[in-house]
């Protein structure tokens, strides 16, 4: 039976499940036998301990820091971020080393200049961050703006408005600019057209993080919008959010949760339509975001109860709201007189609602490395979800064919969730066992499909009772493997565990020696 443990000064309830492991393919029950009525085997077992990792840098999905970027960085964008001078430290850092995730805020001209004409294939600055980043081992997120307005170039291209496409005009400085409206039916069919090309070349999770989906508005914030009718708000949310459910159906898609989401306005008092519309994307799955955190007038009371009813439903991404170069964060209700004060209420305010990711903000990272560096490791070690077994209890023998007990206790030691119930997953991480071999392969896997992993909190442990049933393995010595696997790569270990025991090159973490006799 699955239980739940209280370990720590929070509460918060939990729930265990008990569940008799799925089998992959390829594990053969005798003849005549099921898991449930094969006879058990291993009366020794092998008792093994795991600790937390604070220090253990996790390259998961939806989870740690986030690093920005645009299609148009200086050319020393990389040798920048790969040579942070800290104070107290020796040498450089590698910001890399911290996010494992580049996040690009760009245009849709600069992704389609031209009509079918692709910018991830063209576009030389482009392309090089692109391949730069999978060098990092980063995965990648994107926002696609489309709004004009505060912009030093076009940001639709060109050809949008020579098919017909209405809009409206904006001078950034001396220049004159043009955006589309949304909508415009001849913007939407050519957008939609761009979209299925974009979902065609960064539909893989295992390459996108998550697509911040609803870039209209100023800024691609989703506000202070311009319609040809103000009473089509609504069918444009809409439009919008099926037209990336669909076409991004295994990625994360992202959208801010303002005050006047899809509104005319920018700012003011809280529109109550936007609790409507936002619930409407989140209830398809989508993830939380906003862009004002640290910001205690725009990061307010509305905010934070749209947080926190969706607390543990659905992860959240953070950005901080001042832009410390420009902004007068002095003005702040907070009292801030330094940009690491701004660093520490952007940490306060993801803190309290348990997000999932921080971001580094061009023109912002170096003083989270040159002022706040503690609070860097801080997240690492604290924020996010960082999910580890604190003991598996495993049969030293087993028996081909035989059923056997796998007893299991795990915790979450970071203050969000693991998603592993978003439908864009599709239930895709699984906690598995494996037999290895001497070199470490994994001669069979067990997933169970029924350990709810998206329940894990901070500061509580999870006890389970696995019953596998061991197929017609070869005799002989093997050792025991734990993962968090993907189902839909063949079973692959594929979230990085916080802890730094023993693991295979292949990720899984090795409990102890079985016989198979």
């Amino acid at each position: 039976m699955g239980t739940t443990q209280e370990f720590g000064r929070r509460t918060v309830l939990g729930m265990g499940a008990t569940g008799a492991l799925a089998m992959t393919a390829g594990i053969l029950l005798p003849s005549g036998a099921t898991a449930a009525t094969a006879p058990r085997s291993g009366t020794r077992t092998a008792d093994t301990t795991f600790a937390h990792d604070p220090e253990r840098f996790l390259r998961n999905p939806l989870n740690g820091w986030v690093l920005y970027s645009t299609a148009t960085v200086a050319d020393d964008y990389w040798e920048h971020y790969d040579s942070m001078q800290v104070p107290g430290v020796d040498g450089t850092v590698k910001v890399s080393d911290y996010a494992p995730t580049l996040y690009m805020r760009i245009a849709w001209s600069v992704l389609e200049p031209e009509e079918g004409v692709y910018g991830w294939d063209t576009d030389e600055k482009l392309v090089w961050m692109l391949a730069e980043a999978k060098k990092r081992r980063m995965r990648l997120a994107f926002r696609v703006v489309v709004d004009s307005r505060d912009k030093p170039r076009g940001f639709t291209p060109d050809y949008v408005r020579a098919a017909g496409a209405q809009g409206y005009e904006s001078k950034t400085g001396d220049v004159t600019l043009w955006s589309p409206y949304p909508d415009d039916p001849v913007f939407q069919q050519k957008y939609e057209t761009f979209l299925e090309a974009l979902a065609a070349r960064f539909g893989d999770p295992d390459e996108m993080d998550f697509i911040d989906g609803y870039g209209l508005g100023l800024w691609g914030e989703g506000h202070t919008m311009k319609y040809l009718d103000s009473a089509h708000r609504e069918a444009v949310f809409h439009w919008s959010v099926d037209l990336f459910t669909r076409l991004f159906p295994n990625v994360p898609l992202a959208v801010n949760y303002h005050r006047l989401i899809g509104a005319e306005t920018g700012w003011g008092a809280a529109d109550p339509k936007s609790r409507e519309l936002l619930d409407y994307a989140y209830d398809k799955g989508w993830i939380l975001r906003q862009d004002a955190f640290g910001m205690t007038t725009y990061y307010g009371q509305w905010e934070r109860e749209v947080a926190g009813a969706w607390l543990y439903k659905r992860p959240i991404v953070m950005e901080g709201g001042w832009v410390t170069g420009s902004h007068s964060f002095s003005d702040d209700p907070r009292g801030y007189e330094t940009a690491a004060d701004v660093r520490q209420g952007e940490f306060d305010d993801s803190q309290q609602a348990h997000v999932n990711s921080m971001d580094f903000r061009v023109g912002e990272t170096d003083s989270w490395f040159e002022e706040c560096f503690d609070l860097v490791k801080e997240f690492n070690a604290e924020g996010g979800y960082r999910l580890y077994p604190q003991s598996v209890t495993a049969p030293a023998t087993v028996a081909p064919g035989a059923s056997t007990t796998i007893a299991h206790t795990w915790a979450n030691a970071g203050w969000a969730f693991f998603p592993s119930d978003l439908p864009q997953w599709h239930g895709k991480y699984q906690v598995a066992f494996a037999l290895l071999d001497r070199s470490g392969r994994a001669v069979e896997v067990y997933a169970d499909d029924t350990i709810p992993t998206h329940t894990w909190r901070e500061r509580h442990a999870y006890e389970y009772t696995s019953t596998p049933t061991v197929g017609h393995v070869a005799k002989g010595r093997y050792r025991w493997g734990v993962a968090i696997v993907d189902t839909t790569r063949g079973d692959a270990p594929a979230i990085e565990l916080a802890t730094s025991a023993e693991t295979t090159d292949s990720g899984w973490l090795v409990i102890g020696g079985v016989t198979v006799a």
